[in-house]
């Protein structure tokens, strides 16, 4: 039997590095609210339709991540095996272990994918009321995207907070029981994690599998086959 993985740990540089991130994605949100503010005038009822589909629009993107993550590449592949794919691996592996993770490790690479995209709305033109309402839905998108890994690890937990049980049981943000379907072997299901809503559209319609078919057919490499290889190797 192979030893047990885990999540790893990050040193002084990793900790300074993720702690940047988080305060910049802040204060890119904080810049662009301030943006949407100063437009006021331009403000209509279309803004908070906005903020709604901001809300499944992320939990969509996590669980396409998730996927990707789970279903393609390989642990080895420099800097995004480390730092993107091989978490989620280990997390099929020793899920409680992500429960050891502190709060810079949970949200440093969210908020880390995040400042670019925060960036590009520079270029929205928000001069005009269509310009406010994307600046508004990609603000909003990111202020939902942002904590997925800490709603994540919340998910896991046999106790978490008293607030985030009332926002769980509300359906604001991924419950321990939506998520459990997740981790299922093969774990091929059930991957959106902000929230979980779209999960039961996209497995009634079969998305992730259509997709798979696709690439399969394109490419010729099955789906999840490293993390076969791995796991069959563990059971040695």
């Amino acid at each position: 039997m192979q030893p047990e993985l885990q999540h790893q740990g990050g040193n002084w540089i990793t900790f300074w590095f993720e702690a940047l991130c988080i305060i910049g994605s802040l204060i890119l949100i904080l810049v662009h609210c301030w943006s949407i503010w100063q437009q006021r005038d331009l403000w209509s009822p279309w803004l908070v339709l906005s903020v709604i589909i901001a809300w499944p629009a992320a939990d969509l993107v996590s669980g396409l991540v998730h996927w990707t993550a789970d279903t393609w590449g390989s642990e080895e592949f420099p800097i995004l095996g480390p730092r993107f794919i091989r978490p989620f691996r280990v997390h099929h592996t020793t899920p409680t272990s992500f429960l050891k993770c502190n709060f810079l490790d949970t949200n440093g690479d969210t908020c880390l994918i995040s400042i670019p995209v925060l960036l590009c709305f520079y270029w929205i033109p928000v001069h005009s009321t269509a310009g406010v309402f994307a600046l508004t839905f990609g603000v909003a998108f990111c202020i939902f995207a942002i904590p997925t890994n800490q709603i994540h690890q919340w998910a896991h937990m046999s106790q978490p907070p008293r607030w985030i049980q009332i926002l769980q049981k509300t359906g604001l943000i991924l419950t321990k029981e939506e998520h459990a379907r997740h981790h299922k072997l093969p774990y091929s299901g059930h991957y959106c994690i902000t929230n979980g809503f779209c999960n039961r559209w996209l497995e009634a319609f079969g998305f992730f599998r259509f997709l798979e078919k696709i690439i399969t057919s394109l490419t010729g490499v099955p789906p999840r086959l490293e993390e076969t290889r791995q796991f069959n190797d563990r059971k040695k």
